[in-house]
């Protein structure tokens, strides 16, 4: 039996699978809490770009904040995707999978000048410029180093994603990107600095979209932008749309990312654009749903009857998943064993010292001390948000393809966490 919104997550029997693969097997195996990965889940998501995008000149950039494990970025480096980076450890991260720099896009509102200058040596396609101050600061460095810049503007066109607003990028009370308004003069200043070269336009408006229309809308807003630069006499090469498509934690209903592909692409094509390469910077949609966190219960702490809450306290917590703490995210949760026992409504929470630890409320269970539990759809935004608050080792990650299930990240022993500091002298 398939779980809704966990196409590779199912149920032979009593176990919850993953790909095949029993997760209480896993957990028991590797110890928890436990990231594990199908590989597989990767390939066919990335896949629904790609068959999408065939005939037309494209390349698909994972946005690699979802998840930057390097099993992960090998993955998709040897399918041949580029990367959307954030910061020079990533790019570091791209280079350490055997990632190719060249297909490379640097965005990021707060690039130092080493970071820069990094990138710049390294050879990425293209740095997505978020702010006219770093037009200025970008030209410096790559004169400095008699280089040229390879630079697309990231345009904030005011579009509404209809999504959280902690991850909504594209309204203009937005940190992110040069504002719609302002786009042409950046654009003119940009074409007269030597040490940069106009390849591109970029927008990037949100996370978790499930529609289109926000799409299509920014879509033209970026097209408009276009025709007025090469008005202009500045070639514009690519237009990237960013990512940010959503998956199904619940009841969300996101449109396939072919049927996006197809609507953009339709759009490109009516307003005479459809030779124009296309890039996509997809993360979420491609590692999401491709992951679940396993965690063992540690504690029961019934208290409904006493007017209370019923507490399932787990190992894993939100410094291991931070987003039902930060997002008040739903995510689903299914015993890796199911029990005929009577079920209770838990609120499954982590030893964490914050109120706002926890994974679920509110989840109709039936569990006992040492089950374990799994938080589907952990593959985003797991892992690579995760820390050590609480003085707490980050978990270990599993990678599983076909018949075999491979340790790719060891699980952090506690003199790491420590083993870079130092005691005063007296």
């Amino acid at each position: 039996m398939t779980l809704p919104g966990a196409p590779f997550v199912a149920r032979r029997g009593d176990a919850l699978e993953l790909d095949g693969h029993d997760l209480a097997e896993l957990g028991r195996r590797h110890g928890t809490p436990l990231f594990v990965y199908s590989a597989r889940a990767m390939r066919s998501a990335l896949a629904a770009y790609v068959e999408a995008l065939q005939g037309r000149e494209h390349l698909v950039c994972y946005a690699m904040k979802a998840n930057s494990s390097l099993a992960v970025l090998q993955l998709f480096a040897r399918a041949g995707c580029g990367f959307d980076i954030v910061s020079g450890g990533e790019l570091e991260r791209v280079l350490a999978a055997g990632g190719t720099a060249s297909k490379v896009v640097f965005s990021g509102v707060g690039k130092t000048r080493a970071e820069m200058a990094r990138a710049l040596r390294a050879g990425v396609r293209c740095f997505n410029v978020e702010s006219e101050d770093e037009l200025e600061t970008l030209n410096e460095v790559a004169l400095a180093l008699a280089l040229r810049a390879p630079v697309s503007l990231r345009v904030n066109p005011d579009v509404d994603a209809r999504t959280h607003p902690y991850i909504s990028t594209g309204l203009k009370d937005n940190k992110f990107g040069i504002a719609h308004a302002r786009a042409l003069a950046a654009y003119r200043r940009a074409a007269t600095l030597p040490g940069l070269r106009v390849v591109g336009i970029d927008c990037h408006i949100g996370s978790q979209i499930t529609q289109v229309g926000p799409y299509v809308e920014a879509l033209d807003r970026l097209l408009d932008l276009v025709e007025a630069v090469e008005l202009e006499g500045i070639p514009l090469h690519h237009v990237d749309v960013g990512g940010g498509l959503g998956i199904t934690y619940a009841d969300e209903e996101p449109p396939p990312a072919g049927t996006l592909v197809r609507a953009l692409l339709q759009r490109l094509d009516e307003r005479g654009h459809g030779a124009r390469e296309l890039l996509f910077e997809p993360g979420r949609s491609l590692v999401g749903n491709a992951g679940v966190l396993v965690t063992e219960v540690l504690v029961l702490k019934p208290g409904a009857e006493h007017g209370g809450r019923d507490y399932c306290i787990v190992d894993a917590a939100m410094n291991d998943l931070v987003r039902p703490a930060m997002y008040e995210a739903w995510m689903a949760i299914e015993p890796c064993r199911r029990r005929a026992d009577a079920t209770r409504r838990w609120d499954i929470v982590g030893p964490v010292c914050e109120s706002g630890d926890w994974l679920g409320r509110e989840r109709e269970l039936a569990l006992r001390r040492g089950d374990l539990l799994a938080v589907l759809s952990a593959g985003a935004y797991g892992m690579s948000m995760s820390s050590n608050y609480n003085s707490r080792p980050r978990a270990a990650e599993v990678m599983v393809d076909g018949e075999r299930a491979e340790l790719i990240r060891e699980r952090e022993a506690l003199p790491e966490l420590y083993a870079r500091e130092r005691l005063l002298d007296t």
